[in-house]
Parts: C-alpha cells; sequence; structure tokens
C-alpha cells in the first residue's frame, strides 16, 4: 500500500560496527558518511558499534557468556537491528582479527535475512576486492543478505579525516540508494525504484 503524505515513517534501526580498533578512524569517517547518506532518505535510528571502544575486553572473552554486560548489549542491537552495515580496515588483505571475533560472538541464526550493507578502508586500491573474497564470504556463511553494492575506500579517498574524493562520496550516494527500497516503511517520501 502506498504510503500517504501524511503517514509517518517507522524509523530503520541500523547498527553500523565500525571495525577499526583506532580513533580518530576513517573506517568511522565511512562510516557516519553512509549514515548521513541513507538518512537523506528514511527515517534512521542508528547506534555504531566502535570495536576501538571494546576491543580489549571483546578479545579477552573466549565465549558470549564472558562478555562484559555493555559489550552483550551491542551483541544483541546487532543482531536486532533492521539493517547493519559491516565496515572495518584492512589489514594484510583481510578485515582485523577482533573484527571477525565480534562476529565469532554473534548468535549462529541471528543473522539469517539480514541485509548488510558492506565497507572497508585500506591504504591503496590493491585491497579493494576485499569486499567480495573477505567480507562477502563471512556475510554468507551466516545467512545474511549482502547488499549488492558494498564500499571500498583507500587513504586517497580521504582528506585527513573527512571524505574528500567525488567518486568515493558517489559510491556512498549509490550504495545506500540501491539499499532504500528494501526498507519502504521507513521511507521520508514514497521511493523511486532504481533501474
Amino acid at each position: 500500500m502506498p504510503k500517504s503524505e501524511n503517514s509517518v515513517a517507522k524509523p530503520l534501526k541500523v547498527v553500523a560496527v565500525n571495525g577499526s580498533a583506532y580513533q580518530p578512524s576513517r573506517t568511522r569517517v565511512l562510516v557516519e558518511a553512509l549514515l548521513a547518506e541513507l538518512s537523506q532518505s528514511l527515517v534512521v535510528e542508528a547506534q555504531v558499534v566502535d570495536l576501538a571502544e571494546i576491543a580489549r575486553p571483546l578479545g579477552a572473552a573466549l565465549s558470549r557468556e564472558e562478555l562484559p554486560a555493555d559489550i552483550e548489549a551491542q551483541l544483541v542491537a546487532i543482531e536486532s537491528a533492521d539493517l547493519l552495515i559491516a565496515a572495518a580496515p584492512v589489514y594484510r588483505g583481510s578485515f582485523p582479527g577482533h573484527f571477525k571475533h565480534l562476529f565469532d560472538l554473534v548468535g549462529m541464526n541471528a543473522l539469517i535475512d539480514k541485509p548488510v550493507l558492506l565497507a572497508a578502508t585500506g591504504g591503496s586500491d590493491r585491497h579493494a576486492l576485499v569486499l567480495e573474497h573477505q567480507f562477502r564470504p563471512l556475510f554468507g556463511f551466516l545467512q545474511a543478505l549482502s547488499l549488492p553494492i558494498g564500499v571500498y575506500a583507500s587513504t586517497a579517498d580521504f582528506n585527513g579525516y573527512e571524505v574528500g574524493s567525488p567518486a568515493l562520496q558517489e559510491r556512498i550516494r549509490l550504495a545506500a540508494e540501491r539499499a532504500a527500497p528494501l526498507f519502504a516503511d521507513a521511507a521520508r517520501q514514497p521511493l523511486r525504484r532504481v533501474a
């Protein structure tokens, strides 16, 4: 049923995992840019899980039962999100071990059919295929629905800790535009179909 002009959009619960263990972080900048772009067409209720804030206690836990309550709450947020943004820096051709460990502790069936927007940052374009070779297999195993357009950004795409490249801004826009039709209930206005 089409949305009337007077209807209020249901907020989309978006949880973004920033897999960088450092602050400041270009990965965090990319996450914020994706959230801002999604907010242009969708009513978004966003939460960011920052690995930089939880890496040490997370790494010390061998099982979910050993996690502190605040990290358990963040896992629950990941599991209950309407849309997950999974973003991480690339080191030696893959995402950081703590990023993988976080998803090792997510419930085995918790991400089934959950839309996931993939994003990564790296020092150069030689890491650009990391989304296809590392991220998609991980989220495929978890039976999540990896969105078709992910966003990879190299150091050259940033001016310090700001998005500086028009090409990166366009990739961010396109990823958000292609994700938005999946969440018509959260649309700020009726969405047009992307060709």
